[in-house]
């Protein structure tokens, strides 16, 4: 795989600048076909696919991370990377997320895999599985828990993973996530947790008076939401650490050593290292979700991920 050539070797500027670093676009060449999912009752999730010119190579949905949605950067550029090489992308949308908070009566978490899995069997119907999946952060937990779970079945639907930046143990995360360096990043994912759980018209602002970080609200409103009491049940028992040895597909995790939001040690996990299934590309600058590099290989991360997903085709 091509060698990452930091842009930038300070994590938080990896971090930022990527996120408003201008994206390639290819929705004009290959337009965006939106579509709901009904997942359960009551529920709908929507998925923005885009395919690309002649028969598809390979489909790839890719499941962004917290408070994000199809939208986002780094969705935008691996769907610019992977039309032109013959792949399908499909963007898929947690509940409420992406402007859908009218379509579910109930919220997302970490751990929340179940409409995934029923877009996946959708497709499965379709004749378009199995499937490359593709998640960033919150996304990548999503993921390899999925993977996790279906376990020696995942192969009927899954042909192979890839996690970005993924908080494998979401108590140490939510631990970093509230240290004064990252002030910002709570700051601004509280904002955009607190404007969506509004728009849905079940929740209010004095729901989120005295709540300043995001394990206070997952302990407050997730937490319960779901069953999971508190937010230490949560963090514990939707983790993607706790299902890393079931997985049997192929799966590939990148990951910096300098990630501003996810403790590097939870990729010395023994579930790691013992499974064959799994390959770790770790390097050594590139922050959350960054992984800028210098020319021609700017936008790495999708190049790693294309590179990956060409092999295992």
């Amino acid at each position: 795989m091509t060698p990452f050539e930091p842009l930038f070797r300070n994590p938080h500027m990896q971090t930022i600048a990527s996120h408003y670093w201008p994206r390639p676009q290819s929705r004009q060449r290959y337009p965006v076909a939106s579509r709901l999912v009904r997942t359960e009752p009551g529920v709908q999730v929507m998925v923005a696919s885009q395919r690309p010119d002649g028969p598809a190579r390979g489909e790839i949905v890719a499941v962004h991370g917290l408070e994000g949605s199809g939208d986002a950067g780094y969705i935008r550029s691996l769907a610019a990377a992977a039309l032109p090489a013959g792949f399908a992308l499909h963007a898929f949308h947690m509940r409420t997320c992406g402007g859908t908070e009218h379509l579910s009566p109930t919220l997302y978490h970490a751990g929340l895999t179940s409409d995934l899995l029923a877009v996946l069997r959708e497709f499965q119907s379709e004749g378009r599985a199995p499937v490359f999946l593709a998640g960033f952060s919150l996304g990548g937990n999503v993921i390899l828990k999925l993977a996790g779970e279906l376990g020696e079945g995942g192969g009927e639907l899954i042909r192979g993973v890839c996690a970005a930046s993924t908080p494998l143990d979401l108590d140490a995360c939510a631990t970093r996530l509230a240290h004064p360096a990252n002030r910002l990043y709570q700051r601004r994912f509280l904002g955009r947790m607190r404007a969506r759980l509004c728009a849905t018209g079940r929740y209010r602002e004095e729901d989120f008076r005295g709540l300043g970080t995001i394990r206070q609200v997952d302990d407050r409103i997730t937490a319960p939401s779901f069953g999971f009491g508190d937010a230490a049940n949560y963090y514990r028992t939707q983790s993607a650490i706790g299902y890393l040895a079931r997985i049997r597909v192929p799966t590939l995790l990148i990951q910096s050593r300098d990630d501003t939001l996810v403790p590097f040690e939870s990729f010395g996990a023994e579930a790691l290292r013992a499974n064959p299934a799994i390959e770790v590309r770790v390097t050594d600058h590139g922050g959350h979700l960054g992984f800028l590099g210098r020319r021609p290989h700017r936008f790495w991360l999708d190049e790693t991920i294309l590179e990956w997903i060409g092999r295992a085709c």
